[in-house]
């Protein structure tokens, strides 16, 4: 319900609003499209009665309004994560990553054993061009100073930092974090290429060799040695870029997942990759709550009957929300593509197991298809119910354009968890 709440934005009696969509929340949670047609027909009647109830007198423009300034804020909301630390400590591998991508993809950062960063370098999500990493040059100049490297880079510009080192962190590094928390922003210490470290410590000890102490040596060296040199209580993220779903990558994306508040923290999650399922299942449920907002804007905004269906709904919504749900999860074309190369998987085999139209296939008429097709499950309500005007087309809507998207994201995240998998297992197949 956290999205819906914008729906109150200048309206009176807040509380009663809210009330009123928690109420709607509870019966729509309850419906089901595979249950017995009559019950499922009475649930519906409930909801569209509730909808009716709570937006008479309520002035349907301001609403409409005030979802679409929502759903607005939500497609500019800007994320900018700084990433810095010495030259050579892998911040353009972390960054490439970070966005799903390897070196050789398209619009990856370059990277190399040399110094490739000498200015802010920003590196946007390929679908999500509002989310940006910033490579910034690298922090182990002798004359480094922390408070005149910040200006340099434009301090105020980014949401939080991630220092990374690849051995021990030095006094650079901790001088440049109490810096940046003594002007109000977060930063998180990462050590990377800790799979070098654990192949190393293979070789030269094979007998003795446990991948857990290793992990657990490293991370409490990194934490003496920042305490040692002024840092009270570090938190320090083990990683490896080439292989970022182990180690301690999951945590480093759940915490800044958890420190982020709002728009920011959404916008964050549908920008990462399909690193696991849990990351999937946190998609949907977050799309779930935006399908609310979507679903009243097509209510509210434009409703337009639609040929041979007895519902009426805003058909580019219905378009544009479709193709965005594709690139949240990663099925459109270009990540197919980097995927396929990724993992050496030919793409027509990714393509395999999504059953969903692909995102190309997706137009008006596919939409109206799909509607026609949906509409067997619904009740069609305008034969069950008085004709009420305006109000009763917005009703319906609101209905109609739930159920579609709400079906279509449950086939579009179960397509992004196959593709997830068959990658995988093809990824495996290459490592042994």
């Amino acid at each position: 319900m956290e999205l819906v709440s914008a729906l109150t934005k200048g309206m009176e009696s807040v509380s009663v609003l809210m009330k009123g969509m928690e109420s709607i929340s509870v019966l729509m949670e309850a419906l089901d499209l595979s249950s017995n047609p009559k019950e499922f027909f009475d649930g519906s009647i409930k909801v569209f009665e509730e909808f009716m109830d709570l937006f008479k007198d309520k002035g349907q423009a301001e609403v409409a309004s005030t979802v679409q300034v929502e759903l607005e804020s939500f497609k500019s909301t800007k994320l900018d994560i700084a990433v810095t630390g010495e030259t050579g400590a892998g911040k353009s591998s972390f960054i490439n990553a970070l966005r799903g991508l390897t070196a050789e993809d398209d619009g990856a950062a370059p990277t190399g054993v040399t110094e490739t960063t000498t200015e802010p370098t920003v590196y946007p999500y390929p679908n999500h061009p509002n989310v940006s990493l910033w490579d910034l040059p690298g922090i182990g100049a002798p004359d480094f100073q922390p408070n005149t490297y910040l200006r340099q880079v434009k301090f105020k510009r980014y949401d939080f930092f991630v220092i990374i080192a690849s051995e021990r962190f030095k006094c650079n590094h901790v001088a440049l974090a109490q810096e940046i928390e003594r002007m109000g922003k977060r930063f998180y210490f990462v050590r990377s290429k800790v799979d070098e470290d654990l192949r190393n410590e293979e070789r030269d000890h094979p007998r003795t060799f446990s991948q857990e102490s290793i992990l657990e040596r490293l991370g409490m060296d990194c934490r003496k040695h920042l305490q040692k040199i002024g840092m009270s209580n570090p938190e320090i993220f083990l990683l490896s870029s080439c292989e970022f779903t182990k180690y301690d990558a999951p945590a480093l994306v759940k915490t800044l997942q958890d420190d982020l508040q709002g728009l920011q923290r959404l916008a964050f999650l549908l920008s990462l990759p399909n690193l696991s399922a849990e990351i999937i299942e946190e998609k949907k449920a977050a799309l779930q709550k935006l399908i609310w907002l979507i679903s009243v804007a097509s209510a509210l905004v434009n409703v337009i009957p639609i040929p041979q269906l007895s519902v009426a709904c805003d058909i580019s919504i219905l378009l544009g929300s479709m193709i965005a749900f594709y690139k949240h999860f990663r099925l459109d074309e270009g990540s197919l593509a980097n995927l396929a190369r990724q993992t050496g998987k030919p793409i027509a085999e990714l393509k395999a197991v999504i059953t969903s139209p692909g995102a190309k296939e997706i137009n008006r008429d596919v939409v109206i298809k799909m509607l026609l097709k949906e509409e067997k499950g619904l009740p069609r309500l305008t034969a069950n119910l008085p004709v009420l005007g305006p109000m009763l087309t917005a009703g319906i809507s609101f209905l109609t354009t739930y159920f579609m998207l709400l079906s279509f994201l449950d086939k579009v995240a179960e397509d992004a968890e196959r593709v997830r998998k068959t990658a995988l297992k093809e990824d495996g197949k290459k490592r042994k």
